[in-house]
């Protein structure tokens, strides 16, 4: 069996896919440490609920990630959790947020989300990679456009 393949006490799987979100009319405000600190708080979430980052990209107005995870997971709750609570934590750590979205939401109603299978995951990835910055430092497979 493959190393990419998830088991569980009764299951074999690999479930993935790109999921896309924005900012609150696409203000474009995750620029610099507010981006970094979207990042954090996005790997801390995917950490907690066992869902694997293969690839994602925090850009100034929206958030692209590919992801995989488990079976009794949903994308519903998936995507819950990742524009969740969670974020009122930025808005609490910077004034500029709060300022600016007065009403609390930080993230537009709605998501795009597609499947993703063995070959579209490598186009997925090369897509998203093409954001990485030239002159960045960062390997990681979450990546600051």
């Amino acid at each position: 069996m493959s190393k990419d393949i998830r088991k569980g006490s009764q299951t074999v799987s690999r479930l993935t896919c790109h999921v896309v979100w924005v900012t609150k009319y696409r203000f474009k405000v995750l620029k610099r440490d507010i981006q970094k600190r979207c990042r954090e708080l996005l790997i801390q979430i995917c950490e907690a609920e066992r869902i694997e980052i293969l690839k994602g990209v925090v850009s100034s107005d929206h958030v692209l990630m590919h992801i995989e995870y488990a079976p009794k997971q949903n994308v519903s709750s998936i995507l819950k959790s990742l524009k969740g609570p969670y974020f009122k934590k930025l808005q609490m750590e910077f004034p500029e947020l709060q300022a600016r979205y007065r009403d609390q939401y930080f993230w537009a109603t709605g998501y795009g989300v597609w499947s993703t299978g063995n070959i579209a995951d490598k186009m997925v990835n090369e897509y998203l990679e093409h954001h990485r910055r030239k002159e960045g430092d960062d390997n990681s497979n979450f990546i600051l456009e």
